[in-house]
């Protein structure tokens, strides 16, 4: 299952909630982020987030080797000892800020993945849907490279992340971020038929 919105959404908070309610229940969770996870990922996230300017291309290459070290080394391992597998952050990630929030194209920026991850899908996403305003002033006070791209480029991913919705209607389940966490979190166990 993987967690998407804007910075400020409450993805973090949410993968948190369901992580400890699966173990409650005696499962196995591997809970991770993205980029990150692996000392490549790790590597790419300092890189990406704190890093110089790059090129919109640049960009979506280093968060596809990010994914694809992950999914080699812990999440396809971790699926197959039948683990449950949470991430804040996944594909969908760079289809809204790289695919079109940037302008490099859903359709290329989505192969570009695919091959990265060798086809692996969530089987659920969760869009913590919040308006970009309100994500803003939930932000870090040290905002990273891409929270300082400003008001309108959230604008623009929160715009594609709701069009990635309706594309993938099937996989992706929209949510109100705009409640508390605690009735967030009830909304995913039910749909995730735990409660």
């Amino acid at each position: 299952m993987t967690f998407e919105g804007i910075d400020g959404s409450g993805k973090t908070t949410q993968v948190e909630l369901l992580r400890a309610e699966l173990e409650r229940q005696g499962r196995e969770v591997v809970s991770l982020r993205e980029p990150g996870g692996t000392e490549l990922g790790e590597g790419i996230r300092r890189l990406v987030l704190h890093g110089v300017d790059m090129t919109p291309w640049a960009e979506a290459a280093l968060y596809a080797a990010a994914r694809a070290e992950l999914v080699h080394e812990v999440i396809r391992p971790a699926l197959e000892r039948g683990a449950d597998v949470l991430c804040d952050r996944y594909l969908d990630s760079s289809l809204a800020y790289q695919g079109t929030a940037r302008g490099l194209g859903l359709d290329r920026v989505l192969e570009l993945n695919l091959n990265a991850v060798g086809g692996l899908l969530p089987d659920r996403t969760f869009l913590l849907a919040v308006d970009p305003e309100e994500g803003a002033r939930r932000g870090s006070d040290d905002p990273d490279r891409i929270e300082r791209e400003g008001l309108e480029f959230m604008r623009r991913v929160d715009q594609a992340y709701r069009e990635l919705a309706g594309v993938f209607g099937q996989r992706v389940v929209v949510l109100d971020a705009g409640r508390p966490p605690e009735e967030i979190a009830k909304e995913v166990r039910e749909r995730l038929e735990l409660s």
